[in-house]
């Protein structure tokens, strides 16, 4: 009998040791710190889950999300949604670049867990031409894109053979020359659309002088060309407003889908908790509120 009693009890032990070792594999994106040995404590975080519903998925107690971010506004968007997360066990460490590249190669090779800077386009062709997995976690916002007066104050008074300063990127130079078309200034190709080059430009009759210059180095050369197309981003870093641009992309047009700012991961992770619950937080009415009153219109939330 007391030999039946031992052999029962070791079974009891064995199988609550089997359970522990299961308890603490909650499921965080790469690079996010992990619990303190034999920490198996979670906070439930509302997902993105459809109205009504009340399911929540767990995000471990002490999570670090690394988002890589362009200064403004992005970085500045994120800085105003932390708190959001903190109350949900979750710190958001912002990682600030001034390129376009690096930070897509850094979710690729997982040392971010996502970044927040560039339109759907650009991720997409990034994908094609650097063997990238990258993918849209959410559509964040629009930036719409404005035609700045340099050394010409205005569109009436530019002389033929005057240069406007475009991003020299593929995905952006078209969207510059979408812009330029959209006031008159030239022509492209029919079809060329959200893929124009320089060579697409039918008419010119302006005979205008297309300067294609790096993204972020356009606003510090304004001055020396007459008009420059800015990418909403670089134009809030340099001071400027939508109110003071020339022209601006229509909001409602074909822009505004083919352009939207998204939070980009790796493929595989769009479900992460940690990432849903960002996702969450950009969604929320405390981010709308700080990109509807921050940016007066250069920033346009499209949730």
């Amino acid at each position: 009998m007391k030999k039946l009693v031992s052999l029962l009890l070791t079974g009891a032990l064995t199988f609550g040791l089997l359970a522990g070792c299961g308890g603490g594999t909650a499921n965080t994106p790469a690079g996010n710190s992990s619990t303190p040995a034999g920490n198996t404590e979670t906070t439930p975080v509302e997902s993105s889950t459809p109205a009504g519903s009340t399911e929540t998925t767990p995000v471990a107690e002490g999570t670090v999300l690394k988002v890589g971010a362009t200064p403004a506004p992005h970085a500045e968007i994120l800085e105003a949604v932390k708190d959001i997360l903190a109350e949900q066990g979750i710190t958001l460490e912002i990682v600030e670049f001034n390129d376009y590249i690096q930070p897509n190669l850094a979710v690729e090779n997982e040392e971010l867990d996502a970044n927040y800077f560039q339109h759907i386009t650009y991720m997409n062709e990034f994908n094609v031409s650097d063997s990238t997995h990258l993918v849209s976690a959410a559509e964040i916002h629009y930036e719409p894109f404005g035609l700045y007066a340099g050394k010409t104050a205005s569109i009436e008074e530019l002389a033929d053979g005057a240069q406007i300063a475009v991003p020299n990127d593929t995905t952006n130079e078209a969207r510059a020359l979408l812009l330029l078309q959209q006031e008159g200034l030239i022509t492209l190709k029919e079809g060329a659309g959200i893929t124009a080059t320089k060579a697409d430009i039918a008419e010119n009759p302006k005979n205008l002088d297309i300067v294609e210059l790096e993204a972020s180095q356009i606003p510090s050369r304004l001055a020396d060309v007459d008009l420059a197309v800015i990418n909403g981003n670089y134009a809030i870093d340099a001071g400027l407003k939508v109110a003071d641009a020339l022209a601006v992309e229509s909001a409602d047009g074909e822009a505004a889908q083919a352009y939207v700012n998204v939070l980009t991961v790796k493929e595989g992770h769009e479900n992460d908790p940690a990432i849903l619950a960002l996702v969450d937080a950009l969604k929320s009415e405390t981010a709308k509120a700080f990109m509807e009153e921050t940016y007066e219109g250069a920033v346009v939330p499209m949730f």
